[in-house]
């Protein structure tokens, strides 16, 4: 009887089975020969069935497979299959960054077209803080309040990685609060921190603010009780937004930024309200894209090189690096775009702020400059100075800039006054070349000038050479728009002091006089 009930089982399969095993294709009715389907002769034809068996076209329209056409991700997630696999449907990185560049300017009137691009990588870096060295600051100044400062760093938070916005924060939350990693610190209000109207004592976070921009900065501190006291180390380093009226901000701290100046908008300007709800439900999807793509180019972009423009060195080049490598990563238009940005907010629109020193250092080389000479007594200088009509050389704590203050400020720098001899008379000034000269200080502290057909080491040579029979012929020591000599009214200056009598002739010597005088009494 086990025949006849293994040919009844075998009966019933048949009969209750949905689909019979076909011989041939279902779809073209060839023979499947070798094909691993039981029902198609190939992946074409199975394509074509199941399509029309669905009712939907396949993506392709079942032509079969096609390495140049996308995958199309499916109108309903497949959540239930688990995640995707990595790469599939990323996005290419200059897509990623421009659709960021889109949306912040759809709430935002930036100053130049320099600001979105450079905001868009910014954000792209905190994604992958924690791979990269170096995280340069971001600064939102403005010379006034309604400016736009609060409303990027608003927009802001929803596309950076684990955004921490606030307006008061002290270092010890700070630190403590990055023992999981870095975290986007996104600070408002910071003119108020530092302004020294306050009273307050903020040397901590600025010293925090400062060496966090690096990821081996620590900050030490006693933990426990008095009996079990320990040294632990907490590290500071995280991505830093600041925004505030312009002014406030430590120089230590803007060095290490890239510093946008807000501006309010002009009334033909419009931009889209801001609703924290629809904002937040819009960006979900670009700061997903973000973190996937820089995820993906993490390595190539912590080890990258990337070639910087003209001008761009030292702190400038170091902050300016991951951004420009998370450019070159996204590919398209970014690479120029990025090193247009970077020279933009490095080399064209300069620092921020400087000190009086290097101000000082500054206008003097304009003076030289524009007198063509290679050295100039010290009441002189100072008269020029004084006559800069943007300068604060008249008014340094209710005093004007004298003799005294002058050479305090310059002996910072290695620049000190030395004799110069003009027609017999000794008076104290200050020269280019030589030991306490200016240039050594303008080379390390000041760019270069942009012409050497103008750089007041041009006068040299005629300084040099020996006095000429014709002075006529030599250029003089004043431009035209001088009526006299200035070394004649320098020697004025000095009479009124109670220095030997003027000469009975006018003193028109030029600078190359000056010299030959200053030569013959140094051999004597």
């Amino acid at each position: 009887m086990m025949p006849n009930f293994t040919d009844a089982v075998s009966a019933i399969d048949a009969a209750i089975a949905d689909d019979q095993p076909a011989t041939n294709c279902r779809e073209c009715g060839q023979s499947r020969g070798d094909s691993p389907s039981p029902d198609f002769c190939c992946e074409e034809c199975q394509t074509a069935w199941l399509a029309r068996r669905t009712g939907k076209q396949a993506e392709d329209r079942g032509t079969g497979p096609n390495r140049d056409l996308p995958e199309v991700a499916p109108a309903r997630p497949l959540t239930w299959l688990g995640p995707a696999p990595a790469g599939a449907y990323l996005k290419p990185g200059h897509e990623v960054l421009d659709a960021v560049v889109m949306f912040v300017s759809r709430f935002s009137a930036f100053p130049n077209e320099h600001c979105a691009p450079t905001l868009a990588l910014w954000y792209a870096h905190t994604h992958i803080a924690d791979r990269l060295y170096v995280t340069p600051r971001i600064i939102l100044d403005s010379a006034e309040p309604g400016s736009g400062k609060t409303r990027v760093l608003e927009v802001a938070q929803y596309l950076v990685a684990k955004p921490e916005m606030t307006i008061s924060i002290t270092p010890a939350a700070i630190f403590r609060m990055l023992v999981d990693g870095p975290i986007t610190l996104l600070f408002d209000e910071i003119d108020a921190v530092f302004n020294p109207k306050t009273g307050g004592n903020n040397e901590d976070l600025r010293a925090l603010l400062n060496a966090g921009y690096k990821r081996s900065a620590t900050v030490a501190r006693c933990v426990g009780d008095a009996k079990s006291m320990n040294v632990t180390r907490f590290p500071v380093y995280a991505p830093v937004a600041l925004a505030g009226i312009a002014g406030g901000m430590p120089d230590t701290i803007t060095t290490r930024a890239i510093t946008i100046h807000m501006r309010k908008r002009r009334y033909d300007e419009t931009v889209e309200e801001f609703i924290e709800e629809d904002v937040e439900r819009e960006a979900a999807p670009l700061r997903a894209d973000l973190h996937t793509w820089t995820q993906q180019v993490a390595d190539e972009i912590a080890h990258a090189r990337p070639e910087r423009p003209d001008g761009v060195r030292d702190r400038a080049a170091e902050i300016w690096r991951p951004l420009l490598a998370i450019a070159d990563a996204a590919g398209g238009h970014w690479p120029d775009t990025a090193r247009k940005a970077c020279r933009h907010f490095v080399v064209e629109a300069g620092p921020t702020a400087v000190s009086l020193g290097v101000r000082l250092l500054s206008d003097i080389r304009q003076i030289f400059t524009a007198r063509r000479t290679d050295r100039m007594v010290t009441v002189e200088l100072i008269r020029e100075l004084h006559g800069i009509e943007d300068s604060p050389w008249t008014d340094l704590q209710g005093k004007a800039l004298d003799s005294r203050r002058l050479a305090k400020e310059l002996d910072r720098y290695s620049v000190r006054p030395k004799d110069v001899k003009v027609n017999g008379k000794t008076l104290k000034g200050y020269r280019i070349d030589g030991d306490g000269g200016l240039a050594d200080a303008w080379s390390r502290y000041l760019p270069p000038l942009e012409s050497a057909a103008t750089s007041a080491t041009n006068a040299t040579p005629q300084v040099n050479t020996p006095a000429d029979p014709q002075p006529a012929a030599r250029p003089s020591a004043t431009n035209a728009t001088h009526t006299r000599a200035p070394v004649a009214e320098v020697a004025e200056v000095a009479d009124s002091r109670g220095t030997e009598n003027p000469p009975a002739t006018p003193l028109t010597s030029t600078v190359a006089e000056v010299a030959a005088v200053a030569d013959d009494n140094a051999r004597q």
